[in-house]
């Protein structure tokens, strides 16, 4: 996973115009680098056509799929990654092969889990969101604080716009995460391309 990365979270809830894989096509149009197929309240039966179908989009485009809790559907989906809470990741053995990514929200998640085979890191919330209403968010300094004691690539994800990107990076991180700003966007494909120019 290479600097500058731009991640797409999936939220079914969040679509207001088109369908789910409209803001998803728009989205891998408008320039993202992954997406974090993140829809935990499905059981695999549904999350599995949804996985195929993601791959089928991004298919020869060099963008990943990740599958956010349910290996299984990670692995018969021949997703890239597999994405999991910190501590769902420190109590379970996962038979994925590919990069397992973990959300983190502290220097000592961070530290632990890249010492117990993390490929990746997910640090938030770093700016304020709705998604996390009433959270104090861990700021640009959660990053600073972080990146010298990790040698894994570091996302930052929370309340994530064109505006604050280029500060998440310049803070350490290696790319940004969005939800809401693509997921509940009129414009994804817009809304994607406007974070790609941010983070050039």
């Amino acid at each position: 996973m290479k600097a500058r990365k731009l991640f797409l979270i999936s939220n079914r809830r969040l679509v207001k115009t088109g369908t789910f894989y409209d803001v998803i096509q728009g989205a891998v149009e408008g320039g993202i680098d992954g997406i974090i197929l993140r829809e935990k309240d499905l059981p695999y039966k549904s999350l599995m056509p949804m996985a195929l179908k993601i791959r089928e989009i991004v298919k020869d485009r060099n963008i990943s799929l990740i599958v956010h809790s349910n290996w299984q559907a990670a692995a018969d989906s021949g997703a890239d990654g597999l994405h999991l809470g910190f501590s769902d990741f420190m109590k379970k053995q996962h038979a994925f092969k590919g990069e397992i990514g973990v959300s983190i929200h502290s220097v000592e998640e961070a530290v632990l889990a890249q010492e117990n085979g993390a490929s990746y890191l997910l640090a938030g919330h770093i700016f304020k969101t709705d998604c996390k209403k009433g959270l104090e968010p861990g700021g640009p300094g959660l990053l600073r604080k972080i990146r010298p004691l990790v040698n894994i690539p570091l996302i930052a994800l929370g309340g994530i716009c064109p505006l604050n990107a280029r500060e998440a990076l310049d803070a350490g991180a290696h790319g940004v995460a969005v939800m809401s700003y693509i997921m509940a966007s009129g414009n994804p494909y817009k809304a994607a391309l406007d974070l790609r120019e941010a983070i050039k």
